[in-house]
């Protein structure tokens, strides 16, 4: 039996319509960077991204170059607003873009929160559905993004690939879609939570929120990815210390459980495919030696925002987005710390990589 790169791809993942014809986007082309490039996993979790805004802020500091990028929902938000930022005008127009972005999405939600104190509007939107409450499928993220993400250079001249999910209703499978094919309805597809807004209809089919399938799309990445350095910016809590009790509490807690059970699959996934390249002539494969190669990392929000598994990620106030924001600077300084010691040989204790066993993985994760 072969293998090859393709191979890492689970039989739900739905890939570009046509990969081989699409440009190919890469960090790894420019010569420019004195450091090397990485690939980053973006989670979604509605206004928790903003912690993945400050950890791009504190990259975009540094002279580093990013390889590929996947993301679902608020994750292929930040994505797509980073790629359209640095094809426009490098890191200052892509630090630039990323605030106004997260402005206006706390603008946008100060509006939302005006209507939702009319009890009638809540009662109503809380027992229709989008297409009677939302006929005509409004959304404000679609103005936010026609603004701030230049998809047109996304498409032809971005630095960086894009791998963005998105989930397909009908069978409830992963479909990634890459630079070539980004559309706004794309971009709101991956983060179309359907209790919200209506399913995104993409080459006739409906899509759903990304999240819901893959979060952040890992294994895709693993795939694509040409760099040796994989960073998985985790921004749902994956543990909650007190039971919830209240109906609020408990749909909260329900949220973060259903978006962050997918990247403990894909962890043990690769896992489990890094272990069999190791015990079998698959190690000199190129999926194999991809697998033996790479080194995946992790910043998880829960570990620097005291607190967060008690906040909701429709929180939009611009003071709890700023203070996401810098908890995000700060986790970004202190693993760009921990990362020089390891290239310069001075780390005693190694960072996490991959292949490492599916227990080991539950400790870390």
């Amino acid at each position: 039996m072969t293998f090859d790169d393709t191979s890492l791809a689970s039989p739900g993942i739905q890939p570009s319509t046509n990969p081989q014809d699409a440009p190919r986007h890469s960090s790894l082309d420019q010569t420019n960077h004195t450091t090397k490039p990485i690939s980053l996993a973006l989670q979604g979790g509605g206004s928790f991204g903003a912690f993945t805004w400050g950890v791009l802020d504190r990259f975009l500091d540094e002279d580093i170059g990013f390889d590929a990028v996947s993301g679902a929902s608020a994750g292929a938000m930040n994505a797509v607003v980073l790629a359209s930022g640095l094809a426009r005008g490098g890191a200052v127009e892509a630090r630039a873009s990323l605030e106004r972005f997260w402005r206006k999405v706390s603008e946008a939600g100060s509006r939302s929160k005006l209507l939702s104190a009319n009890p009638v509007l809540t009662t109503m939107a809380a027992q229709l559905s989008p297409y009677q409450f939302n006929p005509f499928g409004l959304n404000p993220l679609r103005s936010i993004l026609s603004e701030e993400a230049d998809l047109e250079a996304v498409r032809t001249s971005s630095p960086v690939r894009l791998l963005l999910g998105a989930t397909r209703v009908r069978d409830g499978e992963l479909r990634i879609f890459e630079n070539a094919e980004l559309t706004y309805d794309v971009v709101l597809a991956s983060a179309c939570l359907p209790h919200l807004h209506q399913a995104i209809l993409i080459d006739g089919e409906a899509h759903w929120d990304g999240g819901y399938a893959a979060n952040p799309p890992l294994l895709p990445l693993v795939t694509a990815t040409c760099a040796s350095e994989l960073l998985v910016v985790q921004i749902i809590p994956a543990s909650h210390s007190e039971l919830p009790t209240s109906s609020t509490e408990i749909d909260m807690r329900l949220d973060q459980i259903t978006f962050s059970n997918s990247l403990q699959k894909d962890l043990e996934a690769l896992s489990m495919m890094s272990q069999l390249c190791r015990e079998s002539d698959i190690r000199n494969s190129p999926l194999g030696r991809k697998l033996q190669g790479v080194k995946l990392h992790r910043i998880a929000a829960e570990d620097h925002v005291e607190g967060l598994s008690g906040h909701s990620f429709k929180n939009t106030d611009w003071s709890f987005l700023v203070r996401l924001r810098d908890r995000g600077r700060a986790a970004a300084e202190a693993w760009l710390a921990t990362r020089v010691e390891q290239q310069t040989g001075h780390l005693q204790k190694p960072l996490w990589s991959v292949p490492l066993s599916v227990d080991s993985l539950r400790r870390r994760f």
